[in-house]
């Protein structure tokens, strides 16, 4: 599958959990550390925006919503499921085959062309997508074929310092694939 159409699935796993978000449980803790289910949403939508940023030749936003933040929900906005719409409305057009070509500067990883970033933004999103699910009792079965590349990106790729990935946890001996994959990147299910 390409991979701009994994992306969209991903994207539209994160929307149908963020619809789901009762409007009283935006401030309950993530699964994230510090974070509130408001944070993981606003992390995502800084996301958008950053993407957009890299396609585009924009300058990049301001970091408040970047991995580590203290306090990203403040990207939600008064509706976050509107302003995650908003973010991803801007962002996917950006993403052009000329700009998925284009190289950029990405800090911690160097130059790569853009489109190497997209394996990222679907194991962020999909993890992310998870992260808010579980913290509101949500049973979430995720892509099968999306946590197989969340899985595969994360084992090349995964950074293990605060405010990205958490130490491995083990999971147990009849884990699904989605609980292995979770569990690599520090998720107890």
């Amino acid at each position: 599958m390409e991979p701009m159409e994994q992306y969209r699935r991903a994207q539209d796993g994160l929307d149908a959990v963020l619809a789901a978000v009762p409007d009283d449980r935006w401030d309950v803790p993530s699964m994230c550390a510090e974070w509130t289910v408001r944070d993981v949403a606003g992390h995502v939508i800084w996301g958008q925006w950053q993407l957009r940023a890299w396609a585009a030749g924009e300058p990049d936003p301001d970091p408040s919503g970047a991995p580590g933040s203290p306090r990203p929900g403040t990207w939600t906005g008064d509706d976050p499921v509107e302003t995650w719409r908003k973010a991803r409305a801007a962002s996917v057009p950006a993403l052009t085959g000329e700009a998925l070509a284009r190289t950029t500067t990405i800090t911690g990883i160097g130059e790569v062309p853009l489109a190497a970033m997209v394996p990222l933004m679907i194991t962020d999103t999909v993890v992310h997508s998870w992260d808010i699910g579980h913290a509101l009792g949500m049973d979430l079965r995720l892509d099968a074929d999306l946590v197989a590349l969340a899985a595969d990106w994360a084992r090349q790729h995964v950074v293990r310092r605060p405010g990205f990935f958490g130490p491995e946890v083990t999971p147990p001996p009849d884990a699904d694939e989605q609980t292995r994959m979770l569990a690599f990147v520090g998720r107890r299910g």
